[in-house]
């Protein structure tokens, strides 16, 4: 019997494997990835200063625990080179060791996972040390990251567990989630963004200034209306010069890009599988092409008006429902209401996003203390609601009375 296989240890891959095994103990599995296929947590990269973690400490479960559990058969280190669906093939190439060189080989598999993420999106940028801007996607990103941090520092004094400064692009959910984790670790802290608040795309206005306010309050100092256009230095030991698009310059010991993520479809585009902004799923999570299947960053989910979901809870609910239907068992997705908690603990926020272009307005509810809005649709029926601070407490109360 040919595997399962499945491409990327991530969040995704690894809870699908997790789910299939309930139902199927005996099947062969094969899981390629281009890490080490240790298991963490994504949402711990953006709280792993305040709490003092090193990359190692972020591990959950080493790899080698993970394939004796699950039964799977492990690939780390390989690169997937091709995709032929009609022959239900893979080309891998498996990076050189001490002990053997790289080698190409040739994987049959009965089904196939595309579970291959998303890759930050990054912009062009001038001056000569553009290429030291830092992305923070997985563990390997943290890890350079946390390097650069930990490294000899030039903005400040040249002990090692000195503040450093750091200027992130983008004041989104990652964005403001890093400005106050690295606040929290003792470092300083820049926020760039051409919106006029922070979480723009997320919160009604009100909310966005709660959230600025606090954590402007903790020392977050924010520049809006305006981009990063270049960023230089004369020499490694001095600080990075980082120019605005208003003219405004700035130091740093090191920029972190946190814009947004774009998902990856190279692999799935170059097999002839229909792609738009991410792997076009149907409700089953089947591609356009047989017996492959994608969740995870990658996947477009026609069960969430073709969207993409970049969180964790919407891969929760793919893996099971996937899991179901690679065991014979025909499943489709549905999402329920899967609010989004944004990991600021200067102010706790929590968000229901509405579908994007839904008509409708943000309601702000009066409340002592404030912090509660609720988005209601040109029908007046809830669709979503934001709540921060004190009001997160009412997150299940708002849940049952939000339509999914």
């Amino acid at each position: 019997m040919n595997p399962l296989t499945i491409i990327g240890a991530g969040l995704a891959g690894w809870t699908t494997i997790r789910e299939f095994r309930k139902l199927d103990t005996t099947t062969p599995i094969v899981l390629v990835t281009a890490d080490n296929g240790d298991f963490y947590a994504k949402p711990s990269l953006s709280n792993a200063f305040a709490q003092k973690r090193t990359p190692d400490q972020l591990v959950s479960t080493q790899a080698a625990k993970m394939v004796e559990t699950l039964n799977v058969s492990l690939m780390a280190h390989t690169q997937v080179l091709a995709l032929d669906t009609a022959a239900q093939t893979l080309t891998v190439r498996t990076s050189a060791t001490a002990d053997a060189p790289a080698s190409d080989t040739t994987l049959a598999y009965s089904q196939l996972v595309l579970a291959t993420g998303a890759q930050p999106i990054r912009v062009p940028l001038a001056g000569n040390a553009a290429d030291q801007v830092l992305s923070i996607n997985n563990l390997e990103d943290f890890s350079s990251f946390f390097s650069v941090l930990k490294a000899h520092g030039t903005c400040g004094s040249s002990s090692e567990n000195d503040s450093k400064t750091v200027v992130i692009m983008g004041a989104g959910l990652i964005g403001c989630e890093f400005a106050n984790d690295l606040i929290q670790g003792g470092h300083q802290v820049h926020v760039v963004d051409p919106m006029a608040q922070p979480l723009a795309a997320l919160l009604p206005a009100a909310a966005g200034t709660q959230v600025q306010a606090a954590l402007a309050a903790v020392g977050v100092q924010w520049h809006f209306g305006a981009t990063v256009q270049s960023i230089d230095n004369a020499e490694p030991s001095t600080p990075l010069r980082i120019t605005l698009s208003n003219g405004q310059t700035l130091q740093a010991d090191a920029v972190l890009s946190a814009i947004g993520l774009r998902a990856n479809t190279a692999l799935a585009s170059a097999a002839g599988i229909a792609c738009e902004r991410g792997i076009v799923v149907d409700a089953h999570l089947q591609t356009s092409a047989n017996a492959v299947f994608a969740l995870g960053d990658c996947a477009q989910y026609a069960s969430a008006g073709q969207r993409t979901l970049p969180y964790v809870m919407p891969i929760m609910n793919a893996a099971r429902a996937l899991a179901a239907t690679l065991a014979g068992t025909a499943t489709p997705l549905v999402f329920p209401l899967m609010p989004v908690t944004i990991k600021t603990p200067a102010l706790p926020t929590v968000v229901a996003a509405p579908a994007p272009g839904l008509a409708g307005e943000w309601q702000e509810e009066t409340v002592e203390a404030g912090g509660a809005w609720r988005f209601m649709n040109a029908a007046q029926v809830q669709s979503g609601f934001v709540l921060t601070g004190k009001q997160t407490a009412r997150r299940m109360e708002l849940s049952k009375t939000t339509a999914v």
